[in-house]
């Protein structure tokens, strides 16, 4: 019997989607053979990766919870095909009339009982015993990446399992967005067609770059004298630099839209990126530059904090 996967991942029965998914983080930090070199951690990374893709998609884990380790052999639908199958026998509910045989559900993993498949499927898929084809369950996994690569899009290898996909990112995903691999997921039982996969993005946090939807956000750098009289400066954006213009008497906050360079979006208009002015100052001005800021302090009337 296979181990409990509730118990490969350490959480209760009862454990929420969140606290699913982080023990399951926790344990494949812990176990990625790129990380790991204990010959038995790429045995414990499968393990808790496939009790993670069970246990992270509602119906899955609602039909492991039922039937335990026989949970694969029970197709999607078995709830709807099971009332057809009653009902082509009078319509009496799982026993009743037609000579309708009783089909009887255990309490899954853990639990005492179980469920007569040979009658549960012999009902289903018309006698005989056998089981049918069941198509293989779709599957998920997180890819990482970084903002520039969401950005621009690409090509990419990689590998899962001991699998190797290549993957066709589109310019300007989000986090949170899936990439269908299909048919590279569970596979199905006898000619059944395999399930698809799942790739979750989730973009790295960047050292420069704030992503809101499809708008990016970043501080641009200003000296005192580019604020006060105007400027045109150079501002980075994860497509390359561009130029923009600080308008005279401009003040740390303000912000300078650059229409359409935030992130693409190939269904519509592009996000917006927008340089957050910060005004910053010499933090070891040399002895002329003191000079000319003590001349402008005599000279000046101006009052930050008079200003409204």
């Amino acid at each position: 019997m296979a181990r409990d996967y509730y118990d490969v991942l350490g959480v209760p029965r009862g454990a929420g989607t969140d606290e699913i998914q982080q023990a399951y983080r926790k344990l494949a930090r812990k176990y990625h053979p790129d990380v790991n070199k204990d010959p038995t951690a790429e045995d414990k990374f499968k393990e808790a990766n496939e009790a993670y893709q069970v246990l992270s998609d509602p119906d899955t884990r609602k039909r492991y919870d039922r039937f335990g380790d026989d949970f694969r052999r029970v197709p999607e639908d078995y709830d709807e095909r099971v009332r057809a199958s009653a009902g082509g026998y009078g319509g009496a509910g799982y026993g009743g009339g037609g000579g309708g045989r009783r089909v009887h559900f255990g309490h899954g993993v853990g639990g005492e009982g179980g469920v007569d498949f040979e009658d549960l499927f012999g009902q289903m898929f018309g006698g005989g015993g056998g089981y049918g084809p069941i198509p293989g369950a779709d599957q998920e996994a997180e890819l990482e990446l970084p903002l520039e690569e969401a950005y621009r899009g690409g090509k990419r290898t990689l590998r899962l399992d001991g699998r190797q996909y290549d993957v066709d990112i589109p310019a300007g995903v989000l986090d949170g967005q899936r990439i269908r691999l299909a048919g590279q997921g569970g596979r199905g039982n006898g000619d059944a067609p395999p399930g698809d996969l799942y790739l979750v993005v989730r973009i790295k946090p960047h050292s420069r770059f704030r992503v809101q939807g499809r708008d990016i956000y970043v501080d641009l750098p200003v000296s005192p004298w580019e604020a006060a009289l105007g400027s045109t400066v150079v501002v980075p954006t994860p497509g390359g630099d561009a130029k923009v213009k600080v308008a005279p008497g401009s003040s740390t906050g303000r912000k300078l839209r650059l229409r359409g360079e935030g992130m693409p979006n190939p269904r519509g208009a592009n996000g917006n990126l927008y340089a957050e002015i910060k005004v910053m100052v010499p933090s070891k001005p040399t002895a002329r530059e003191r000079e000319l800021f003590e001349q402008l302090a005599a000279e000046s009337n101006f009052d930050p904090r008079k200003q409204t």
